[in-house]
């Protein structure tokens, strides 16, 4: 009875998760009309809001851009958390004084820092590039992965670390050499985490980048709204344009996240 009631509420769960994706399915195959209408199903199929999306804006440009600063960020995000997060875990006083900092930057609004920012994107060249949105997210994103890797690195013995320091490796090597191994499993769900915010991240690509050979995804699904009217299937099938790919990543990614748990499990 048990069994059946938790496989009942997981199916609910997955049904109330798959409902928006198959709704915005429904809404891409839809005109102006029918969309006021409400409903789950088109009265008339209708094909030609997807080719009509990719006319009313760059589409392909613009996801080649997310998925860009979605990656460049991540890498940038883990580069800088894992030092980070070794430092607010081993140093004592000043370790937990820097992770409560960054958590009370993380927690300001973001919409503070966007002036700030343009300017000193603007002092340095790069405004309206790629390279400036990958910086910003990558460095925003800094206070979530260490907030996450921090635990990680606690797990692991400084029995260990110190013996290999006896052995002659610096500090540096061992973080390399010994933590970093052992907290894979953690750097794997904050490269996840890190990623998924900086592909959704729509605030600071509305504000850094005007042309569209900068610009991502977040905002060429705001270009559909007019002054007077809001082509509500073209912006649904180019909704599902962005999200069908971050589903199979999410999925493989979930089953690379379990193998790596039992992997570090075993060792």
């Amino acid at each position: 009875m048990r069994a059946a009631v938790s496989r009942g509420v997981l199916a609910l769960a997955a049904l109330l998760a798959v409902a928006p994706v198959v709704f915005l399915g429904s809404l891409s195959l839809r005109g102006v009309d029918d969309v006021q209408n409400g409903g789950w199903l088109p009265e008339r199929v209708r094909w030609d809001n997807w080719p009509a999306a990719f006319q009313t804006v760059p589409l392909a440009q613009m996801l080649a851009n997310s998925w860009v600063v979605a990656i460049g960020a991540t890498l940038l995000t883990a580069l800088i958390a894992v030092p980070t997060a070794y430092v607010t875990a081993r140093a004592g006083r000043s370790g937990k004084r820097l992770y409560s900092a960054l958590l009370a930057a993380y927690c300001a609004p973001p919409v503070v820092a966007v002036l700030p920012l343009y300017f000193l994107l603007k002092s340095v060249g790069l405004t309206n590039s790629v390279v400036g949105l990958v910086l910003v997210n990558g460095l925003a994103n800094v206070p979530v992965a260490v907030w996450l890797l921090d635990g990680f690195v606690r797990r692991v013995p400084a029995e260990v670390e110190e013996a290999a320091w006896v052995d002659g490796l610096s500090v540096a090597a061992g973080l390399r050499r010994i933590v970093l191994p052992l907290i894979v499993p953690g750097l794997v769900a904050a490269s996840l985490v890190c990623f998924f915010l900086a592909y959704n991240e729509f605030l600071f690509a509305v504000s850094f980048a005007q042309s569209p050979s900068a610009q991502t995804l977040t905002v060429g699904l705001s270009l559909f709204q007019g002054d007077r009217t809001v082509q509500f299937g073209q912006q649904a099938a180019a909704s599902l344009v962005a999200i069908v790919p971050v589903y199979v990543l999410a999925v493989l990614a979930q089953r690379a996240l379990v193998g790596g748990l039992s992997q570090g499990a075993v060792k």
